[in-house]
């Protein structure tokens, strides 16, 4: 008995009853009639299921009393009940699938309810969505009806202008034609002028050289046929002769004018590709743009540096020997322009490579050498030496990184902060003759101080090892040397 009275109270049958009756009498207004009479008739199956329990628990503990044991009670309290109610039919099943059936019974109407529940709140959701979207069509719809508007009224307006733009548009099509043919003549005719610049130029210089050897030849003829002959003079009174300009005058122009092309051809040519080829080892533009301008500006040093030297040795070659009508300057600088070949250039760029080795502005890697520049050094070198023997020189103008932007000297970059008055670093240096600028530069502005990087690499040694044999071929090979001119070889 005491088993049975334990799983009955397990299961909790009276509270499940008493929820049952509640949920009942909360729902009782909201649910149909048919839903009212279903629930009482579960109601009325459950009250008989416990009952029948309960009669089981009785009949056990009526048991365990004897034969005489409960009678009082028996007669006093269930019989006088049963004769009023409805006697209660023998169960089909056993106690404990009784009581699980309640459980499954009130599980099930527990998960109906929540889906029930659920199921409104996601109906209402879906009204309000509908409702909302509805909105939104309407409102759509009434959007492109006043764009449907707007389009046929757009249609009307162009039809009406559309002829009239179809004949403008011709005619301005004529009128193009016609100016850029006009201008391919005015361009025809301009190359044509300067060609005859050119040559005019070319001609007036090759006159004043013709005129000068005329003057030279009609003064020696003169001298030639003299009956007292002039004692020799020495060189105190070289100003009492009659001087006549020297090939270097005479080419003056010509030279200048071929020298200022080279140059920018250097800037448009030669530099590109040396930036392209310095672009595969150095991933920074501006690190690039860095060492081509100081190869540029340590090129021009070292060119000018032996262009003074190798002068200086020719006018002592030249002074035991020397009678012209000339200064020995200019026959110096006459002989250097004859025989530009004997300025030995591979010197000068090996200093310019071992200039930037130690340069602490820019960086390179060391597995590789600023001998991949060589070719640009080389032609900036030998520009350079060139320029020195116009008369005046052409020179770089003087550049340093945060200096003010001078618009008369440099150009911006095309990356340039157009509104920035600093020059962060320079791209190509500026061509000057004294205080004139020939041919403008290169810079990048910007705001700020200009990061200056440190120079984050040593010596490599396969740079200082590439170096010295180089130098080594260079000296041997290179052409008459200042150092071994003589009288006879000029």
């Amino acid at each position: 008995m005491a088993e049975a009275l334990r799983r009955l109270t397990q299961a909790s049958s009276f509270s499940l009853l008493q929820d049952k009756l509640e949920s009942w009498n909360k729902d009782y207004h909201i649910i149909s009639c048919d839903q009212n009479l279903n629930r009482c008739c579960e109601l009325i199956e459950l009250t008989a299921k416990i009952q029948g329990q309960l009669f089981t628990v009785l009949n056990l503990a009526a048991a365990e009393g004897g034969h005489y044991a409960g009678v009082d009670t028996l007669k006093t309290r269930l019989l006088p009940w049963l004769g009023t109610c409805l006697s209660m039919s023998s169960q089909s099943v056993s106690d404990d699938t009784s009581l699980q059936l309640i459980q499954d019974s009130v599980e099930k109407e527990r998960r109906i309810r929540e889906l029930s529940t659920s199921h409104g709140s996601e109906m209402l959701k879906m009204d309000a969505e509908l409702s909302s979207t509805r909105l939104q069509r309407e409102s759509l719809r009434a959007e492109l009806i006043d764009a449907q508007r707007e389009l046929d009224d757009t249609k009307s307006k162009s039809a009406t202008t559309l002829l009239a733009t179809e004949e403008e548009i011709l005619q301005l099509k004529a009128d193009l034609r016609s100016a850029l043919e006009q201008v391919e003549t005015y361009k025809r005719k301009l190359e044509a002028l300067d060609d005859n610049q050119h040559q005019i130029r070319l001609l007036r210089d090759e006159v004043s050289y013709l005129r000068g050897e005329k003057a030279m030849l009609q003064d020696r003829l003169v001298r030639s046929r003299s009956p007292s002959p002039l004692p020799r003079l020495s060189r105190s009174s070289s100003p009492m002769r009659t001087e006549s300009p020297t090939r270097a005058q005479l080419t003056n122009s010509s030279r200048h004018a071929r020298l200022v092309t080279r140059f920018n051809d250097l800037y448009a040519v030669e530099r590109l590709e040396a930036q392209t080829l310095l672009r595969r080892y150095v991933s920074d533009l501006e690190m690039v743009q860095k060492i081509i301008f100081i190869a540029v500006v340590e090129s021009f040093k070292m060119g000018k540096m032996a262009y003074r030297q190798l002068k200086l040795r020719v006018k002592k070659t030249l002074s035991p020997s020397h009678f012209g009508p000339e200064s020995l300057g200019d026959a110096a600088v006459d002989y250097i322009v004859r025989n530009l070949d004997i300025y030995d250039v591979q010197a000068s760029v090996n200093d310019v490579i071992n200039s930037m080795n130690v340069n602490p502005r820019i960086s390179f890697p060391p597995e590789v050498d600023f001998v991949l520049i060589g070719s640009l050094i080389r032609d900036v070198c030998r520009m350079a030496f060139a320029m020195q023997t116009l008369d005046p020189p052409l020179d770089l103008a003087f550049a340093t990184d945060g200096e003010l932007f001078n618009d008369s000297k440099y150009r911006r970059s095309y990356d340039a902060d157009f509104s920035a008055p600093l020059v962060m670093h320079h791209v190509w240096p500026a061509l000057m003759e004294g205080d004139v600028v020939v041919v403008k530069g290169e810079a990048v502005t910007g705001r700020g101080i200009p990061w200056r990087r440190n120079r984050s690499r040593s010596a490599s040694p396969v740079r200082s090892r590439s170096l010295s044999p180089r130098r080594s071929l260079a000296l041997n090979s290179k052409s008459l040397s200042p150092d071994r001119l003589s009288s006879s070889c000029l």
